[in-house]
């Protein structure tokens, strides 16, 4: 029996995708297909939000959705159970964030703690390009145009999320139900909301150059494990360290179960256990970052290579891609044609108007 859940999430391809967005919401979305616990789930690649900040540099973009569709597949996110789409090819999006922009005010967007951090972060101040200050509204757009009950995303997506939910209502309110308030879905495991990167840094980002992405070889993710952060006082071996702000057991938090040691470090039994030595001292850095390597590659091997089958067929891609946007579409369309029924401008659908008007005029 269909359920009622929608389920809509994606990703702007200003880059290959990383493991934070695999733990923050890639990962969770598999699951949540192979569960199948939805009446549709959507997941798209955000290109015309990417373009807000891009709006010069068009081919990052355009070479970036090969990228990110590729890691989709790569993942295990299935066209055959899910709709895979690109944004800009939903006209509809763009008319419905239209609309949705007398409903929001310009106080409101600025308030927004996602929308303030980005703009910090791009060093925009005062010349923030419209689109991307307006990019709540364009987010709250693809959302409602799907009817999404759930947004699989990260801790720093709440913001959006509650603004796309007051913009729904607001809709509501003003033009009748029509409508769906979405909730956001968080990682079960709060140490994936927010990844760190290799460096230490908070925030794992493909500009501060210290992700490893999915695609990276073997090779290439040891050299970024084996020089991950760590704890900068534990010199010696046998000297306490500690976990707070170290990377490495921030990633083992995140990955490692319980099978692992069995498998790569039958010393310990858990975690715990591995954190209690290394707290106490006589447990080198090296030793942990061989382990958590052991724990990526085992993660990552399948991914790289589903991901190296489909790169031999990149027309089929692109296919699987259409096909997902023709779904889209028509989806999104039937909304928007409700969307101007209660908007009152569903001109030449409105019979009932017409001859209303011909009355009103005849009796003239």
């Amino acid at each position: 029996m269909a359920k009622d859940k929608i389920i809509l999430t994606g990703d702007r391809p200003t880059g290959r995708l990383h493991i934070g967005h695999y733990v923050g919401s890639l990962k969770r979305r598999v699951e949540l297909q192979n569960e199948g616990d939805f009446k549709k789930m959507f997941v798209f690649i955000a290109d015309a939000q990417a373009l807000t900040d891009n709006i010069d540099n068009p081919e990052k973009v355009r070479q970036n959705v090969i990228e990110v569709a590729l890691d989709y597949l790569a993942a295990g996110l299935d066209p055959e159970k899910i709709t895979i789409f690109i944004q800009s090819q939903i006209p509809e999006l763009c008319e419905l964030s239209f609309y949705f922009m007398d409903l929001v005010s310009v106080s409101r967007l600025q308030r927004n703690p996602t929308v303030k951090t980005e703009i910090g972060m791009r060093g925009f101040e005062s010349s923030i390009p419209v689109g991307f200050f307006t990019y709540p509204i364009s987010q709250a757009a693809d959302i409602c145009a799907f009817k999404a009950t759930t947004v699989p995303a990260g801790e720093d997506q709440k913001p959006m999320i509650e603004q796309a939910t007051e913009i729904a209502r607001r809709f509501n309110h003003i033009y009748g139900e029509t409508l769906v308030e979405p909730q956001i879905l968080l990682p079960q495991n709060a140490v994936c909301c927010r990844l760190p990167g290799t460096d230490g840094k908070a925030k794992m980002s493909k500009s501060l150059g210290n992700c490893i992405y999915l695609a990276e070889t073997s090779k290439e993710v040891k050299q970024k494990v084996m020089s991950m952060y760590t704890d900068p006082q534990h010199i010696h071996v046998e000297d306490p360290g500690h976990l707070e702000g170290n990377t490495v057991f921030t990633y083992l938090d995140a990955f490692c179960k319980p099978e692992h040691f069995a498998a790569y470090w039958p010393d310990y039994q858990s975690l715990d256990e591995v954190k209690e030595h290394y707290q106490r001292g006589g447990l080198g850095d090296m030793k942990v970052k061989k382990f958590l390597n052991n724990i990526l590659q085992e993660e990552l091997e399948p991914i790289r290579t589903r991901r190296a089958e489909f790169e031999k067929d990149i027309p089929a891609v692109y296919e699987m891609l259409k096909k997902g946007c023709d779904e889209a579409r028509a989806v999104a369309a039937e909304t928007l044609d409700e969307v101007r029924r209660a908007m009152k401008i569903n001109y030449f659908d409105d019979a009932a108007l017409i001859a209303e008007q011909v009355q009103r005029f005849a009796a003239k």
